[in-house]
């Protein structure tokens, strides 16, 4: 009798908990499940894979796509048809979603340019190189878009889209977009760079090089790269290409020292 008493107060307790918002114990909910059976985990875990924000975009993205296939089917009297433009539009959604994707946040804004330059830099964060987006430069109101390092060097890249109707040239080892001239723009991506590369030296006790680069989206450009005023100059879908062009040679060790020496001397951009 006691002991049904006992568990009695305990359900009602446990339950009086459960209706306040400031009632999160990882290790009551644990230990509730466990006790309530196989039934009852089950039963959370579908629950919390149907509340995800993750689970959500893909039963959006599943419905457009069988929506499509519907279509595509009807109007070709094809099932196969219909299915594979069913496959085609979920794939062409992910690949668009990912693309859009960034590990900046969202507050912060980046740009159509920014992203497409990091979705590139995903690829060479897989073998092994490490990546700071959006950084501060101290002292001014300068920001790094991309910081990397990798085997082959330090490197500092902003990333710009230009208007591709007006045609990019260089003249006199000056940079012109149509009639404008851009080395201000070049000689602000140098400095950013340079200060980088001091405040990095400085925290390591020794010095380095980043090498500073402008990836420029929408106009045509007669070079895959060229330097200019100590900036290389790079078609923005040519980023990765570039990265593998450094002619330095770190160790594992050396790239982990650099990437948290600039991740402590170039904070977040606020």
């Amino acid at each position: 009798m006691e002991s049904a008493t006992s568990e009695k107060d305990g359900a009602q307790r446990q339950e009086a908990a459960s209706l306040s918002p400031f009632f999160v114990s990882a290790g009551a909910d644990s230990r509730s499940r466990n006790s309530a059976g196989p039934d009852a985990v089950a039963r959370t875990t579908y629950g919390d894979l149907l509340n995800s924000k993750d689970a959500r975009r893909w039963a959006v993205r599943g419905a457009a796509a069988l929506l499509a296939g519907l279509a595509a089917g009807l109007l070709t009297g094809d099932w196969r048809i219909g299915a594979t433009f069913a496959a085609g539009t979920l794939v062409g959604l992910a690949v668009h979603a990912a693309r859009r994707q960034s590990e900046v946040p969202r507050w912060r804004k980046p740009s159509m340019a920014q992203r497409r330059t990091e979705a590139q830099l995903r690829v060479m964060k897989k073998v092994g190189y490490r990546v700071l987006h959006a950084r501060g430069v101290p002292g001014g109101n300068g920001q790094i878009d991309h910081f990397i390092v990798g085997r082959r060097g330090a490197f500092a890249i902003d990333s710009e889209s230009w208007d591709k109707r007006l045609p990019l040239r260089n003249k006199l080892e000056k940079l012109y977009h149509g009639r404008f001239s851009k080395n201000e723009r070049i000689d602000e991506a140098l400095a950013e760079a340079r200060e980088a590369q001091r405040l990095i030296s400085e925290e390591l006790g020794r010095d380095i090089t980043v090498r500073a680069a402008l990836a420029i989206y929408g106009p045509g450009m007669p070079w895959d790269s060229h330097n200019l005023r100590g900036v290389d100059v790079i078609q923005g879908q040519k980023v990765r290409k570039w990265l593998r062009s450094g002619k330095s040679r770190l160790t594992e060790k050396e790239i982990e020292e650099i990437h948290q020496a600039a991740e402590k001397v170039l904070p977040p951009r606020h």
